[in-house]
């Protein structure tokens, strides 16, 4: 079994996961503490950021180390995609991502941490910001996910990112002009594969017992 290094509240971690259950896969998981990484996640990625896929054979021996998200949630659906969530403009979505992971992220960044930033005002951050969220309810003005009728790759890349802008001031967030931006977070949020994502696990340590995610139980649950 693939193992996965991953931190729960990290939304780089949580596309990840996300990819993984859609896909059908399961992992071992080792919930880490940023604060304290296992040495054994740095021994194959010393970059020291989640998440952290490690692809293994049959007899436990490494065939792959994955250290991107976004190269992830690619692998997983490539595996196995029964959904169709490949089944997009796959440029677009790339183009998608990209601007999230460059432009939306650098002034997401500064937003939530805009004590760390003092050149400019919490509320000019929130404002750059605020283009791609237009952009983005723009496409939801068209469909009612981001490429289309159904659920795609950018849909699961784009929305952690969205959950954590939305999170620096929830009633700052549901107050602006972004309302089918804003259905689609909540539909989100509320969707069982997400719930399942985000269950709490403790944090791994040498010797635990093999913790496997998504668990039978919950994904026997969708």
């Amino acid at each position: 079994m693939h193992r996965l290094y991953s931190f729960r509240r990290c939304p780089y971690a949580m596309r990840a996961r996300l990819g993984l259950v859609f896909a059908g896969l399961q992992v071992e998981l080792r919930e880490i503490v940023l604060k304290n990484k296992p040495p054994q996640m740095l021994a194959i990625s010393p970059k020291g950021t989640v998440p952290v896929l490690e692809l293994l054979d049959s007899d436990g021996r490494q065939l792959q180390v994955i250290e991107e998200s976004r190269d992830i949630l690619e692998w997983a659906l490539q595996q196995s995609d029964p959904q169709g969530l490949l089944n997009t403009d796959l440029a677009k979505a790339g183009a998608l991502i990209e601007r999230n992971d460059n432009e939306f992220k650098h002034w997401l960044d500064r937003y939530k941490y805009a004590d760390r930033h003092p050149e400019r005002s919490q509320l000019e951050y929130r404002q750059e910001g605020e283009v791609f969220l237009q952009a983005l309810e723009d496409l939801l003005g068209q469909n009612t996910f981001l490429l289309g009728e159904g659920i795609s790759m950018a849909d699961i890349a784009v929305m952690p990112f969205v959950r954590q802008f939305a999170h620096v001031d929830r009633n700052v967030f549901y107050s602006l002009p972004y309302p089918k931006l804003q259905n689609w977070l909540t539909t989100w949020l509320e969707h069982p594969v997400f719930q399942q994502v985000m269950v709490k696990y403790q944090p791994w340590q040498d010797g635990d017992d093999v913790v496997i995610f998504p668990s039978p139980i919950e994904r026997g649950g969708l």
